[in-house]
């Protein structure tokens, strides 16, 4: 029994934030942030909550797949941002489908999120404990941003992906790697949904506890950690780099996706990128990304895909599959 994609979707608030818009209140401008990120807009949710962006994705993919949200037998929501920790985005995004029973949980990898929620649904599927899952991926990064921190808030933006996948007796999903290392984990922390946080609320100042970022020493590492996580899911797939069609790598910044497809010895064209719009939107920009080509007709059924996403933990991810 193998494990494929059946449908995907994505949902996006409609607000868009340009690089012109920064040159209002920062010290920057639109040439500044698109030659050293790529980044040309991005979505800002100022109304549309996690859950129902989610939501939207699901609803969207569950369309495309042609199953009935009550035929899910699991909800895996990827986020760094929920709505609340309790209930858990997958069990809102459950009621907000209407469906009852199926098990529903969030899962924190940051921006390997989707990865290691397609990791578990690739496991539980090909062992028989479910047949078809919702694996979404999503974010409100831009509500835990600090505005005045010019390396980190031009990066971010809001949105969600998400994928159903389903058992099938042909090769979909031919394998998939997740890593972590904590010992770098204050390189990109958002401490102020933490527990810790909250124990002493009184004495801290939510503003100092907001996203942070090394950018510097997280390139480095990311750069190579893509590159690792990419070839080793390559190699153990059966597959050479000639048989990839595409490469879906985390959207976080075009330098280090260019530097990752050199490592990888992978041409520009076959490098799928929707950061120019969009932003680094964490959890979601693989499936974002994925939907997106799917719908324009870029990516058809019986190619072979590689994706590579790194995020705050540190944790890092690969995995390639056949659409």
């Amino acid at each position: 029994m193998y494990s494929r994609f059946l449908g995907t979707g994505s949902c996006f608030p409609p607000d868009v934030m340009t690089n012109h818009d920064f040159e209002k209140f920062l010290e920057t401008s639109d040439e500044w942030i698109t030659s050293r990120t790529g980044i040309k807009e991005r979505r800002i949710a100022k109304t549309m909550t996690c859950g129902e962006m989610a939501y939207g994705a699901a609803v969207n993919a569950l369309d495309m797949a042609g199953v009935k949200a009550e035929e899910i037998d699991g909800i895996i929501v990827a986020s760094l941002t929920p709505d609340t920790t309790m209930p858990s985005t997958a069990c809102n995004v459950q009621k907000m489908l209407g469906i009852r029973g199926c098990f529903a949980f969030d899962l924190t990898a940051a921006c390997s999120g989707f990865i290691y929620a397609v990791n578990i649904a690739n496991g539980l599927i090909r062992s028989g404990a479910a047949k078809k899952l919702l694996v979404i991926g999503a974010e409100r990064l831009t509500a835990g941003l600090d505005w005045s921190d010019r390396s980190t808030c031009i990066l971010f933006g809001d949105g969600a992906g998400a994928a159903v996948i389903g058992a099938d007796s042909t090769p979909g999903i031919r394998s998939i790697h997740a890593y972590a290392d904590g010992s770098f984990g204050d390189l990109l922390t958002l401490n102020s949904l933490g527990s810790t946080f909250l124990a002493e609320r009184k004495e801290r100042n939510i503003e100092d506890h907001l996203l942070h970022m090394s950018g510097n020493e997280i390139f480095k590492i990311a750069v190579r950690a893509m590159s690792d996580a990419a070839d080793a899911a390559v190699l153990s797939s059966g597959l050479t780099y000639e048989d990839i069609d595409f490469l879906i790598p985390h959207q976080a910044n075009l330098r280090i996706i260019d530097a990752t497809a050199k490592r990888l010895k992978l041409p520009p064209e076959k490098v799928v990128i929707n950061l120019d719009k969009y932003g680094n939107t964490s959890a979601a920009t693989i499936p974002t990304a994925f939907d997106g080509v799917v719908r324009n007709g870029t990516l058809k059924r019986g190619m072979n895909i590689a994706c590579a996403a790194f995020g705050g933990g540190l944790t890092w991810g690969s995995m390639v599959f056949t659409f």
